[in-house]
């Protein structure tokens, strides 16, 4: 079986060994950087986007599944608890509200695209962008999913899938750019 330890942009960077201190200290920063994205709204047409489904789709590509998908538990168990880490706010509501399913879509998204990247997806710009498509088609499955139990399935896809299809594609498209630019960069040092 080959080497999968350094195809996971922060083992490469930090060294094969991660402490619970580091992955602690990497979740953290993680949660925080989703929260900050989520904070960021691009202005498309017809609403806007937020940053916030980039940085869970790059933190699986950058820290593999554990614990990409241990992050975004953490960034969902805050929001859980009031802290304002979603885009309009806190609290257990958006868990059960309009946007749970996507909020808690985020999980199979994590740690899908965290699997595709300990399997070398997080070099090549084709497979990144391919990687950032598939987590966001499973965030939609999700939402959509449950968004169609409260406004029926039509609506669902009209309101919660197509208008952020540009975005995403764009999101994709800048991970594409990104990340085997950090692979380059990690190289020389």
């Amino acid at each position: 079986m080959r080497d999968m330890t350094n195809l996971v942009l922060t083992r490469a960077a930090l060294g094969r060994e991660t402490t619970v201190a580091r992955s602690a200290a990497l979740a953290v920063a993680g949660s925080l950087l989703i929260a900050l994205c989520a904070k960021i709204q691009v202005p498309m047409w017809p609403v806007p986007v937020t940053m916030q489904t980039f940085a869970v789709l790059l933190i699986g590509l950058a820290y593999g599944s554990r614990l990409g998908t241990a992050t975004v538990a953490l960034y969902l168990a805050q929001g859980a608890v009031g802290l304002p880490v979603f885009a309009a706010g806190g609290g257990i509501a958006y868990l059960a509200g309009p946007t749970a399913g996507y909020l808690l879509g985020y999980l199979p998204a994590v740690a899908l695209v965290g699997w595709l990247a300990e399997r070398g997806w997080s070099r090549p710009a084709g497979t990144v962008f391919l990687a950032m498509l598939l987590g966001s088609a499973v965030i939609y499955l999700c939402g959509a999913g449950w968004l169609s139990v409260l406004v029926g399935p039509e609506k669902a896809v009209t309101l919660g899938v197509v208008p952020f299809l540009l975005g995403d594609v764009v999101k994709a498209a800048l991970a594409a750019a990104l990340l085997p630019v950090a692979w380059r960069l990690l190289s020389r040092f």
